[in-house]
């Protein structure tokens, strides 16, 4: 059992290439409530943060005053609204890397996920995953602290029985490598979201992980 390796993976970004609709659910909802024009790259330094803080931190940004539970509520409508739309698949690659470790008995896969759940389960089971093939699938509603802070990933790592620097988490946002790397978790970052010169805390960079396998991630957490 002391071989057994975790795989985290974040859901923005990474299972699927939810960013851009979540800004632009984000710009309409701000526009629909307080009827303020804001701007998709506003919401950038917020990637990964929490549905919360994600329209605090544009709210700040322009010194409006929101009601958070309500912004995040109608964002939510605006977010499922356009995506009857406008389909997201799995990320390239998502999809062959939990098969290929769920046939494997040195890994368990895991999602953790800042975002809550009633936003995020449909976005997963929507590209075709199925919840039942995590091992542990954490939401922001499982944690206190929000990403940058590490306690999603040893909350996950905690979960699956699995020591953290065992684990190998998947990530698009500043803000998830940061808390993977204070986890003590190596992690793997796709330029999803971000570009990769915002990204080189981590071990690894990509452009999809459709350019990683299960031996290279191996290396990355020993033996």
């Amino acid at each position: 059992m002391s071989r057994v390796r975790g795989m985290i993976f974040d859901v923005d970004g990474v299972i699927a290439d939810t960013e851009a609709l979540n800004a632009r659910a984000s710009v309409l909802m701000f526009r629909q409530l307080y009827g303020v024009e804001v701007q998709a790259e506003d919401f950038q330094p917020f990637v990964g943060t929490g549905d919360e803080r994600y329209v605090q931190g544009v709210a700040e940004k322009y010194g409006v005053q929101i009601d958070t539970g309500k912004a995040v509520e109608q964002r939510r409508a605006n977010f499922f609204a356009l995506l009857e739309n406008e389909p997201l698949p799995a990320m390239p690659g998502v999809r062959e890397l939990v098969l290929a470790a769920r046939e494997s008995p040195l890994w368990r896969v895991a999602i953790a996920t800042s975002g809550n759940k009633d936003k995020q389960f449909p976005v997963i089971t929507g590209t075709g995953l199925k919840l039942e093939w995590f091992d542990a699938v954490i939401t922001g509603e499982d944690v206190t602290r929000k990403k940058p802070d590490p306690e999603i990933y040893l909350v996950t790592a905690k979960r699956l029985q699995i020591p953290a620097q065992r684990c190998v988490v998947f990530e698009d946002a500043p803000a998830g490598v940061a808390a993977a790397k204070a986890a003590g978790m190596a992690c793997v970052a796709v330029t999803s979201s971000v570009p990769a010169d915002q990204l080189t805390a981590a071990d690894r960079v990509v452009e999809s992980l459709a350019e990683v396998d299960l031996g290279e991630l191996e290396a990355l957490v020993g033996d």
